[in-house]
């Protein structure tokens, strides 16, 4: 009976936490896909602590039905709010949320049928989510500038996958089965761990170290950026922009903020804040890609390349491959790379594609540079 009412409490502060999470993220961030995922995780997660806990039946009443839907697909969420946590470029697609519609039919029948494979399927299904999670953010987590949110950020999707795993496996060895009320006890505990952690962080973190950015347009450069920490040093600006407009470091091939930071004699973590707050960008790649389409562009309007095909253009700046370029182009232009082509022939007759990319190119806005001469 102790060991019920400690379960229950357990679970009941946990559905007080996330939906206090969910409702702080919707007043700040309301506008932002990421913000709205991880409202609706917070809330699938108040859901997924009641239906886990040991003694709850899909039998009890029509009330049970919606909290076993949204428990049943917090799995999709979780990994499409990773995705956008960590690619700024991430859009929410049909096949999201037919996916999500799958999992929310499937584990809805699973409680209410005895189907071992269904259920199987099902815990195998968490287990995957979380490592895709997991891998979506190691492979994008040192590309992001801004030094709080990757620290919140790594918290989230790691503890998060974490405790999805660690209950995938307990579902496949059987735990619950064996030891309900042990298991649904620790399972609870570490529900409320994760809950407390991400409300206390969000809570008490500055809009500009916060889980998600504080503008709508990531890959653009900010005009007047968050006023920094530490006033950045006018010769490093200058010493960053000449590696990238006389030297052009973005042709390098796997070009990374450890490698420019080495070639620029600095610390990793000073070239990121300098980047972040001199700059205003939140991505590594946002910041080189941008070096990299100054080049395209200017050798798309050359008419003495008109007949060089994109894609050389493009592997010449710095790409990997013509679909990367393509969607980073779009991002920056609004256009294609063949359209800018046609609408800018004969506007640069005099500009080669081995000629520095000029200070107009630069992500350094007029504003900021006006900031750091004052300086």
């Amino acid at each position: 009976m102790l060991s019920s009412s400690a379960d229950w409490a357990l679970r009941g502060g946990t559905c007080a936490l996330v939906l206090l999470i969910a409702a702080a993220l919707l007043r700040d961030y309301g506008r932002l896909i990421a913000a709205r995922l991880a409202a609706l995780f917070a809330v699938g997660t108040g859901a997924y602590a009641i239906t886990s806990a040991a003694g709850f039946s899909a039998h009890l009443g029509a009330w049970a039905i919606p909290l076993l839907a949204m428990s049943a697909g917090n799995n999709v969420v979780f990994w499409t709010l990773s995705a956008a946590l960590f690619d700024d470029s991430f859009r929410l697609r049909w096949w999201h949320a037919a996916l999500w519609l799958l999992l929310v039919v499937a584990g809805t029948v699973a409680c209410f049928l005895s189907v071992s494979v269904l259920g199987l399927a099902l815990t195998l299904s968490s287990f995957a989510f979380a490592v895709l999670a997991m891998a979506q953010a190691l492979a994008s987590w040192r590309a992001d500038l801004v030094e709080g949110r990757r620290r919140l950020r790594l918290f989230v999707v790691g503890a998060s996958s974490l405790y999805i795993g660690l209950n995938a496996v307990a579902q496949l060895f059987g735990v619950p089965r064996s030891a309900p009320q042990g298991a649904s006890l620790a399972g609870a505990g570490g529900l409320l761990a994760i809950a407390g952690i991400v409300a206390w962080s969000l809570l008490r973190v500055s809009r500009t170290q916060s889980l998600f950015p504080p503008m709508a347009d990531a890959s653009q450069p900010i005009e007047e950026p968050a006023a920094p920490a530490e006033p950045a040093d006018p010769g490093l600006v200058a010493a960053l922009e000449s590696l990238m407009t006389a030297e052009r470091a973005h042709r390098q091939d796997g070009l990374t903020i450890g490698t420019l930071a080495q070639q620029l004699g600095l610390p990793e973590y000073r070239l990121r804040r300098l980047i972040n707050q001199a700059l205003g960008y939140r991505n590594f790649n946002s910041f080189v890609n941008h070096y990299r389409i100054a080049e395209v562009k200017m050798a798309l309007a050359d008419p003495r390349q008109s007949e060089v095909p994109v894609l050389t253009m493009a592997l010449d700046a710095g790409f990997s491959s013509l679909g990367p370029f393509n969607r980073a182009f779009r991002a920056e232009t609004g256009t294609t790379p063949s359209e800018y082509r046609r609408l800018n022939a004969g506007k640069a007759a005099d500009v080669g594609i081995d000629r520095p990319i000029s200070e107009s190119a630069s992500p350094i806005s007029n504003s900021a540079r006006s900031n750091l001469a004052a300086r």
